[in-house]
């Protein structure tokens, strides 16, 4: 069920490095696993015997959940190590953490973790295949191939030409940073919508222009470009990281996608959401579980692009 097109790497560390057909490749595995994940399909036993550890030194449900599962599905076995529980909360590196749950035997290690690199910096120290979970404000790169696969699903396999819009805290964002790289990479152009405090200007040149990339701009007017876009993929205000500054008292008025916002979208046009949704300030309730929402599907697609990034990365046919 998983191709060899990108696994050669060893770990599964940002989208920046991956290629188009890399990006498709592993989301073409994804959809293989679907039917599992869906319960038309029996589990695989493809990592049976397999020990993964999942390094989650930040807060997360749908994503530390979402590659239990996977592993579940594909008969691995999973430990848990969170935050106040594991070493680190007593003073030790990062690299000392990883490098001793290396040693004590596991096949995989999947982290999340506040330092941008911190995966990278793990898997530079140990000799299993490392995931990235999300780090600091660098990437997060299986929420950008399940946005991805989500986006390829309802446009029928092609993303070239279309225009997708990423709204809210970009500055703090990883999932903006990891969708930037993959859907540009498939020809999409990328808006980021958001207060000019939550939308830094440099974020408009960090994907290199290429004659087969979407394009990246900005705009501070979301209702001035809700009719002309194709897609909308509303972020989490992230409170954590702000500490309240630069979150202007409007941002609801200005850049919450109410009903009245969601009635102006031409019809199939999808709204996405990475989760947990701050319901009534990104999102109108209605709205999240209306008609345009792809938020649900997005966490079903999930667990099969996790189960395709592990199933690629520690199955013996890999």
């Amino acid at each position: 069920m998983t191709t060899s097109t990108w696994t050669s790497r060893g770990h599964l560390l940002d989208l920046e490095t991956l290629s188009s057909a890399q990006l498709r490749a592993l989301v073409d595995d994804a959809e293989s696993f679907l039917p599992i994940v869906q319960g038309t399909m029996p589990d695989v036993p493809m990592l049976e015997g397999s020990v993964i550890a999942n390094l989650f030194l930040e807060n997360s449900t749908r994503t530390r959940v979402s590659f239990s599962v996977a592993a579940h599905r594909l008969g691995a076995r999973v430990v848990d190590l969170l935050g106040s529980s594991s070493s680190t909360s007593k003073g030790e590196s990062l690299v000392d953490t990883a490098s001793n749950i290396a040693a004590m035997g596991v096949d995989g290690i999947v982290v999340r973790c506040s330092a941008s690199g911190g995966a990278a910096l793990i898997a530079e120290h140990v000799e299993v295949p490392v995931i990235n979970a999300g780090d600091g404000r660098h990437e997060h790169p299986t929420q950008g191939l399940l946005d991805l696969m989500t986006l390829l699903q309802h446009f029928g396999g092609e993303l070239a030409g279309r225009s997708v819009a990423i709204v809210g805290d970009i500055a703090s964002s990883r999932v903006a940073r990891s969708n930037l790289w993959s859907l540009t990479a498939m020809g999409a152009d990328v808006v980021l919508v958001g207060p000019s405090s939550l939308v830094p200007a440099e974020f408009e040149s960090i994907v290199p222009v290429g004659p087969d990339r979407g394009a990246v701009s900005i705009s501070h007017d979301l209702d001035a470009v809700l009719e002309s876009v194709d897609a909308l993929m509303m972020l989490r205000i992230q409170f954590e990281r702000h500490d309240g500054d630069g979150i202007p008292d409007d941002y609801r008025e200005r850049f919450g996608l109410d009903v009245d916002r969601a009635g102006r979208l031409s019809e199939g046009v999808p709204v996405l959401h990475p989760g947990p949704i701050n319901r009534g300030l990104e999102l109108a309730p209605e709205v999240a579980d209306g008609p345009h929402s792809l938020i649900l599907r997005q966490v079903t697609n999930g667990v099969a692009v996790r189960m395709a990034v592990l199933a690629g990365l520690l199955a013996s046919d890999g």
